[in-house]
C-alpha cells in the first residue's frame, strides 16, 4: 500500500491506495523542455560569435612579410647624412700561396719542417727517394762522359790525320818544285842546242803531272779541314745532348729534395692527409703549402640580398679585434654559396700587429653616403 496524492483523485487527499504491481514512470516534461532551450541558445550563441570573428578578421588588412634582421638597418629617424655599409664576416687570406707539388715518383724518406715553421726559399721541406731515377742518372752522367772521352778522341784523330795530309802535300810540293826546276833548265838547255829536245818535253811534262798532283793533295788538305770540323761538330752535339740528359736527370734527382721556393710559413704537409715519413708519392702530387704571412688579403662574406650594391673600389673597414685597418674592394665573387658572396678587400694601410693567415675579421665595406 502507498499513500499518494494525485490530481485524478482530488477528494482522495491522504489516503491511501493499493500500488500496482509494476512500477509507473510519469515524464517530466518541463526539465526536458529546459534543457533543449538550453543547448539550442548555446548553439546560436557560437554562430553569433563564429560570424562575429569571421567579419572582424576580413576587415584585417594582410600582415606584413617577415625579414631577416641582417637583412635590414634599424635606427631612428633624424635629419642629415646617412652612410649605407654592408657587414660581414670572413677571414685573412695570405695574397701568395704556393702549393709545392713533387715532380717525380718518389717515398717519403725524411720530413725536416713541421707546419707552422718560418722557412726560407731554399730550405728543404720533404726528401724523398727513388732508387729507379737515381740510377738512370748515373747511366746519363756515365753516357756524357763516354762521349766527351770520345770527342777528344776524334779530335786526336782528326788532328793525326791533318798533319798526314799536310806532309802529303808538303812532300808532292817539293817534288813538283824539283821537276819545275829541272824541265826549266832543260829547257835552257835545249835552246842552247845542248840537250835533246825530246828530254825537255819530257822535263816539261813530268813537272806538270807532279802540279797537278800538288793541286790535288792541297785541296784534300782543305776537305779534311772541312770533313774534320763536321765530324767534330757532329760529336760536340752529341756530347751536348748527353750532357742535357744528364742535367735533367741531376734536377730530377735533386727535385727529390722538396724545397719551399718562397720565403714564408709552413702552412700544410699533404694535400688531404697530413704526410706520413714512407708514404708513396706519385708525380704531380702536392706536398706541402707555403703562404708569405705579411702580405694579406681580407676575404669577406657578405650576404647575397647586399651584394648587389657593392663595386670594385668601395672603401672597406675591416677589424681585426686587435684594431682596424682600411682598404678597398678588389674583387666580388659572381658565384653565391650558402647565401653569401665573397668578397676580397685589399689593405691599403698597415695591418695591426699579431695579425695571421686564417684569422677571423669582421668587415665593413661602405656603400654610399645619401
Amino acid at each position: 500500500m502507498m499513500c499518494i496524492a494525485h490530481p485524478s483523485f482530488p477528494g482522495w487527499h491522504g489516503r491511501c491506495i493499493e500500488e500496482a504491481a509494476e512500477p509507473m514512470d510519469y515524464q517530466r516534461t518541463s526539465a526536458t523542455r529546459n534543457r533543449k532551450l538550453r543547448q539550442v541558445s548555446y548553439a546560436l550563441g557560437g554562430l553569433v560569435i563564429i560570424a562575429g570573428i569571421t567579419a572582424g578578421l576580413s576587415r584585417l588588412k594582410p600582415a606584413a612579410p617577415s625579414v631577416a634582421k641582417a637583412s635590414v638597418w634599424l635606427d631612428s629617424v633624424k635629419r642629415g647624412p646617412m652612410l649605407r655599409e654592408v657587414r660581414g664576416t670572413g677571414t685573412l687570406v695570405p695574397l701568395d700561396i704556393r702549393w709545392i707539388p713533387t715532380l717525380n715518383q718518389g717515398r717519403v724518406e725524411r720530413i725536416h719542417v713541421l707546419p707552422g715553421s718560418t722557412v726560407r726559399a731554399d730550405t728543404v721541406l720533404v726528401e724523398l727517394s727513388n732508387p729507379e731515377l737515381e740510377q738512370a742518372a748515373l747511366d746519363a752522367e756515365w753516357q756524357a762522359q763516354a762521349a766527351e772521352a770520345e770527342l777528344q778522341k776524334l779530335s786526336v784523330d782528326l788532328e793525326s790525320s791533318r798533319l798526314n795530309q799536310q806532309s802529303i802535300s808538303a812532300s808532292a810540293r817539293h817534288d813538283y818544285t824539283q821537276a819545275e826546276l829541272e824541265a826549266q833548265a832543260d829547257a835552257e838547255l835545249a835552246r842552247e842546242g845542248l840537250v835533246p829536245k825530246l828530254v825537255e818535253q819530257r822535263s816539261r811534262a813530268k813537272a806538270d803531272e807532279l802540279k797537278a798532283r800538288l793541286e790535288i793533295e792541297e785541296r784534300r788538305l782543305a776537305i779534311s779541314a772541312d770533313s774534320a770540323k763536321a765530324q767534330l761538330v757532329v760529336q760536340k752535339t752529341k756530347l751536348q745532348q748527353l750532357r742535357a740528359q744528364a742535367a735533367l736527370k741531376r734536377t730530377q734527382v735533386e727535385s727529390l729534395k722538396v724545397r719551399a721556393g718562397i720565403d714564408g710559413v709552413l702552412q700544410k704537409l699533404g694535400d688531404k692527409d697530413p704526410l706520413q715519413v714512407g708514404q708513396q708519392l706519385v708525380p704531380g702530387a702536392n706536398v706541402a703549402r707555403v703562404a708569405d704571412p705579411l702580405r694579406l688579403k681580407a676575404e669577406v662574406k657578405v650576404p647575397e640580398t647586399q651584394a648587389k650594391d657593392i663595386q670594385v673600389g668601395q672603401f672597406a673597414v675591416i677589424d681585426t679585434r686587435n684594431g682596424v685597418a682600411n682598404g678597398e674592394v678588389v674583387r666580388i665573387d659572381p658565384a653565391v654559396q650558402n647565401g653569401t658572396v665573397a668578397v676580397d678587400v685589399a689593405f691599403n694601410t698597415e695591418l695591426p700587429k699579431g695579425v695571421r693567415p686564417d684569422l677571423a675579421v669582421e668587415g665593413t665595406i661602405q656603400i654610399e653616403r645619401v
